[in-house]
């Protein structure tokens, strides 16, 4: 029997985190208890004013605390080239890119059979007002290297047919089974100067 229960509380709430397993969340409820009240007060104050302030941007669905993320909102984008990524996470590794000063739209997910996502759990409906609206010129799918990032990508290439516009696929220098968010910025460069065209620009 368990003769700290508010201890295994804490523990469970650390493993219900990404890639979080039983000893690590031993380890952080330990350093809770290691912190002063002061720390502890701010950490929870913290994790609230997360919860309150921080929503999806109205436009792409990246997090912002306002109601358009603030690249959506900046005129020193272009707004023309347009990424889609699978989760906001991705969106840190294209900014470190430095060639790369287009704008985004978050999926929210990839196509999953195994973990019942369909299409219609993604956002894309709201893709397809952005094309004119926006001046798209050329949409990058940049969902992850994974069984799931390439069956999403050949859904929307498709959806993307009627459309005027470019569609290209990032490149292979990220590794089989990647994922985005842990990019390098040297091998995100290289796949997104060698991404290959799913489609043209039927106006050309």
């Amino acid at each position: 029997m368990n003769q700290l229960p508010s201890l295994e509380k804490l523990i469970e709430a650390f493993r219900k985190l990404p890639s979080i397993g039983r000893k690590s969340a031993e380890r952080m409820a330990y350093a809770v208890l290691r912190m002063d009240e002061e720390s502890v007060a701010n950490f929870v104050e913290a994790l609230i004013a997360v919860k309150e302030n921080v929503r999806a941007c109205s436009r792409c669905g990246l997090y912002s605390e306002s109601d358009l993320c603030h690249v959506c909102s900046s005129t020193q984008r272009d707004h023309s080239l347009l990424v889609i990524i699978s989760s906001p996470l991705d969106y840190q590794s294209f900014e470190k890119v430095d060639s790369f000063n287009g704008v985004y739209h978050v999926l929210g997910g990839s196509i999953s059979a195994s973990s019942g996502i369909s299409i219609n759990d993604l956002n894309i409906d709201s893709l397809f007002p952005r094309i004119e609206k926006e001046g798209v010129k050329e949409i990058i799918i940049a969902t992850n290297p994974t069984i799931e990032g390439e069956t999403t990508a050949l859904y929307l290439a498709r959806l993307l047919e009627q459309y005027p516009v470019k569609v290209t696929r990032l490149a292979y220098g990220l590794p089989m089974g990647g994922h985005l968010g842990y990019a390098d910025a040297l091998t995100l460069e290289k796949s997104l100067q060698g991404r290959t065209t799913l489609k043209e620009d039927d106006d050309k």
